[in-house]
């Protein structure tokens, strides 16, 4: 079927141009941070992170465009935050090559869960109390950074601290960036800004062949599939369903991870439906006619593409930051999700306690046999929700 751009073209607005800059806005000012964070503790070098960026901005920009333009709804998609906070705090010591093969694993089971149509089933069997508990513990790290971060730099930190609780009391939507910003204007005013290697640049892509090992296959791989489908996809097609479109699930989540294979040995670690940066595309503020509003998601895609080609200034931007301010905006960042994960994780009193001790063992980073703690706290989640399970009246 050949695809006509002169309705796309018809349907475009300046409305919805605004929407898709402020969903790229919001989705990288809110967590590039923390994919810097996660490419340096797998091992990535300076290039190599500006080539994530832009394996990333390439499969957001393409998935955003294609599936919108193909569905005439809007379909947002993002890198999994949760996934990235994952790989930030691994400490399996993993070469580079082997956390690419993870991302491959994963990747190849969601374009499986997708086509194959058990997406919905296979989520209906994950102990959902466990997933929250794995998440929760693996961004506990995140948090308490905030807070360390003031002891070297407690006026930097307070003011981003003071501007974020105005901001969300105000202007929710805009918290974090208004963070971001606060942050940056009092680090140049202490002169904490190192921008002199700070140019702009295209990235380059930098291709790392995959290797797997087993140690990948449990610590990062099953974890990120597990974070990347509960508290990704399923909030994202949630927002979509919410918003009163029909979009047919599984080929977009299968979609999703075939050009997740394609890219992630260029670094792209988890491509999946976006659920907060998506509801801008899909209120009135995009279009006032609902059917209207995919083009949102276009004009996100479209962004999200030049955003990824200049990743390599994006990544020499981040360099230029100070530590704390990196930490701070990433840990304020992530305490919506921090609170959503505890809540779902202990909100049931029949698998609290399992919820409880997967948290503990994941926010411990205890590591064994050269697997991450996110593996054992499911593990150990599982044990304690079966050694408590009631016992079958006969």
């Amino acid at each position: 079927m050949r695809l006509s751009l002169a309705r796309p073209w018809r349907d475009s607005s300046l409305s919805a141009l605004a929407a898709g800059f402020v969903t790229v806005l919001v989705g990288f000012a809110s967590s590039a941070v923390i994919v810097f964070q996660a490419a340096q503790a797998v091992g990535a070098n300076q290039a190599q992170i500006g080539s994530w960026i832009l394996a990333l901005g390439i499969g957001m920009g393409l998935s955003c465009i294609g599936l919108s333009l193909r569905y005439r709804v809007p379909v947002v998609t993002a890198w999994s935050t949760p996934a990235a906070a994952m790989l930030a705090a691994t400490t399996t010591g993993l070469p580079l090559s082997d956390a690419i093969g993870a991302f491959v694993i994963c990747a190849v089971l969601v374009a499986m869960a997708g086509f194959s149509g058990v997406f919905e089933r296979m989520l209906g069997r994950i102990p959902l109390p466990l997933a929250a508990g794995m998440l929760a513990g693996v961004l506990l790290r995140f948090g308490l950074d905030t807070f360390v971060a003031v002891r070297s730099q407690p006026l930097l930190v307070l003011v981003m601290l003071a501007v974020y609780l105005l901001m969300r009391r105000q202007w929710p939507r805009y918290a974090v960036i208004a963070t971001l910003l606060a942050g940056i204007v009092v680090a140049g005013a202490r002169g904490l800004l190192h921008l002199d290697g700070v140019a702009l640049a295209p990235a380059q892509p930098v291709w790392v062949s995959p290797t797997f090992s087993l140690a990948a296959l449990l610590g990062l791989a099953l974890p990120m599939f597990v974070v990347t489908m509960a508290s990704q996809n399923v909030p994202g097609v949630a927002v979509i369903r919410a918003s009163g479109y029909q979009v047919p699930v599984s080929p977009v989540i299968g979609w999703t991870g075939v050009l997740n294979v394609v890219l992630a040995p260029l670094g792209a670690f988890s491509l999946n439906l976006a659920a907060i940066t998506a509801a801008i595309c899909m209120g009135p503020e995009a279009h006032p006619d609902p059917a209207r509003r995919y083009m949102a998601a276009v004009w996100a895609g479209v962004i999200y593409l030049i955003v990824g080609v200049f990743g390599a200034t994006v990544v020499s931007l981040l360099a230029a930051f100070p530590k704390e301010l990196v930490m701070a905006v990433a840990g304020i960042a992530l305490l919506g999700t921090l609170g959503s994960a505890l809540h779902g994780a202990l909100k049931d009193d029949t698998g609290r306690e399992a919820a409880l001790v997967t948290f503990l063992v994941t926010a411990s980073g205890l590591s064994l046999a050269g697997i991450g703690s996110a593996f054992w706290g499911l593990v150990a989640g599982v044990v304690v929700m079966l050694a408590l399970r009631p016992p079958k009246r006969g």
